[in-house]
């Protein structure tokens, strides 16, 4: 692994000014002088592929779209298909199987069971909060976890000193004890406390955002690096916003999915995002064409898309503020900011939105409020995830594929551009070594680590051309493995098909039938994988 050493900072005068330098805050006299980056690492939850602003989206991301000016957009970055076994892998760097996560969580003892798809983070591996508070770093995390259910799987027992949010998955924004169906229980944490936030003033968004803020206050007291790692849960559903978020959106909409699905691959195609030889794929056969619906249909689908809309427009306005908080402390140059998405859109909810509660528009349970449990449904997921088919839980591109925009001032000169270069979420673990010069352990606690599986992305940030490496993805018998210009991908019990991703990155020419020699070696290379990682032989591997 290439590492950033202080011998080479000696010779390397530009590193030597970026991880020397003192950094004086405009706005007071404070100044902090770290030889090691900050890390700011912000996730949203169900997010599509282009949904915001710089991707393509009608949504407001004004904070988003400025990280993105400031920095360097990924148009081929990949997550894990779903919520928990991405962000097992992103805080590892090794495969979601490999973490015990194989799946989803489980809210059982940790004496009870074990394996690829334990549901929770098993003791071979390590987090990013692990490994970089044995670099220096004070770790800090708000949001959703969603790797461990009970403890000692919770967030202060993985390595963070401070945390603050929903140890489980989708919960209500405005009252964390409502659920989908009123039984299951939420838990919401402080440290390693278990806790109910208060209902009066309480959302969701702003109370991740309000706590990324103590943490950064926090971070400023002490004499040493930070890494934050801030985990929203919008725009995942449950459909809650504020009001007057809202009412910016109502009525945008009424154009319907199949207009606003060919605006927003111009738009792409225009940004230098999507090649304009890739196809934009057709509408789900499912969901019907917006025009065969009626008016009050239309009225009733632009209101759940609004407040869809909303939510992410609240997120960026938190990510304005946190932003704005690395300004005010005099980091921001030395600070290295991501963002991203846990999986595509998400289709849950069926084609209209469903009330998960069973009161979809009764008059009793009104949408974007506490009383209601609205999703966006298949149709408007379709819509998110443009120009790709298929959703979160899939290991098509609209499943997999998420918005990647990093911010590094002091070494990302190449700034507001778009790389094409290929990259996954087990990246993620090796490229914070890398830059701040920390080593993974082979042990740690007395126990045997997995190998990192991931490569590191500084020679992207810095300009050059990384070698691409495999990536490979199984999520509930979905799988996939991308090689070069080359993926191989099936669904559940389904066939394999193969695309060629430089030419038909939507996945419309299925071209395994003209290339059976590439596709046999990319079938051996996944069942070589899939027996490394344990994953569960319930999928024809034909």
């Amino acid at each position: 692994m290439k590492k950033i050493t202080f011998s080479r900072l000696c010779v390397d005068v530009k590193l030597l000014l970026v991880f020397g330098m003192v950094i004086t805050s405009c706005n007071s006299n404070k100044s902090r002088t770290f030889a090691k980056p900050n890390i700011v690492l912000i996730m949203a939850d169900d997010m599509g592929y282009s949904d915001i602003g710089c991707y393509g989206g009608e949504v407001k991301t004004p904070a988003i779209n400025n990280l993105a000016s400031q920095g360097i957009r990924f148009s081929n970055f990949y997550n894990a298909s779903r919520c928990c076994p991405t962000r097992a892998s992103l805080l590892t760097g090794i495969y979601p199987h490999q973490t015990g996560i194989g799946d989803m969580t489980h809210a059982v003892s940790s004496n009870t069971v074990s394996g690829p798809y334990q549901g929770f983070l098993n003791n071979n591996c390590v987090t990013l909060a692990e490994v970089l508070k044995s670099g220096g770093y004070y770790t800090a995390a708000t949001g959703k976890w969603h790797v461990g259910e009970e403890k000692p799987h919770w967030p202060t027992d993985r390595g963070f000193d401070n945390y603050y949010g929903l140890i489980s998955g989708a919960s209500n924004y405005f009252d964390i004890i409502r659920h989908k169906n009123n039984t299951v229980k939420r838990v919401f944490v402080e440290d390693g406390v278990s806790i109910i936030p208060s209902k009066k003033g309480f959302y969701m968004t702003d109370a991740i955002t309000d706590h990324a803020l103590t943490y950064l206050d926090n971070a400023e007291k002490k004499e040493k690096p930070f890494f934050l790692y801030v985990a929203y849960t919008a725009p995942h559903w449950p459909l809650h916003a504020l009001q007057k978020d809202i009412d910016k959106y109502r009525g945008k909409y009424m154009k319907g999915w199949d207009v606003l699905r060919e605006k927003r691959m111009d738009r792409m195609v225009k940004m230098g995002l999507i090649d304009p030889k890739w196809a934009l794929s057709m509408r789900d056969p499912i969901v019907k064409p917006w025009n065969s619906l009626s008016d009050k249909q239309k009225d009733q689908m632009d209101m759940l898309m609004s407040i869809y809309a909303a939510q992410i427009d609240h997120m960026d306005q938190g990510i304005g503020k946190v932003l704005a908080k690395l300004d005010s402390m005099g980091v921001a140059d030395n600070t290295l900011v991501l963002f991203l998405s846990d999986n595509g859109a998400c289709h849950e909810g069926g084609i209209w939105g469903e009330d998960f509660w069973g009161n979809f528009w009764d008059g009793k349970s009104v949408p974007g409020s506490g009383d209601s449990y609205h999703s966006v449904g298949r149709s408007w997921a379709n819509l998110s995830n443009t120009p790709f088919r298929m959703y979160k839980h899939w290991t098509h591109e609209g499943g997999i594929s998420t918005p990647l925009i990093v911010r590094w001032p002091s070494i990302i000169n190449s700034k507001g551009t778009i790389t094409n270069q290929v990259g996954n979420i087990v990246d993620i673990m090796t490229t914070f070594c890398d830059i701040t010069d920390t080593e993974y352990p082979k042990e740690y606690k007395g126990q045997k680590i997995i190998e990192m599986q991931g490569k590191s992305l500084l020679p992207i940030f810095e300009g050059k051309i990384r070698k691409q490496p495999v990536y490979y993805w199984e999520h509930e018998g979905n799988r996939a493995v991308r090689d070069g210009k080359w993926k191989l991908v099936a669904n559940v019990d389904s066939a394999w098909e193969l695309y060629d991703m430089e030419k038909d990155r939507t996945e419309l020419h299925n071209l395994i039938t003209d290339n059976p020699g590439t596709a046999k070696v990319l079938i051996d290379e996944y069942k070589k994988w899939a027996e490394r990682v344990g994953v569960k032989k319930i999928q024809n591997n034909n």
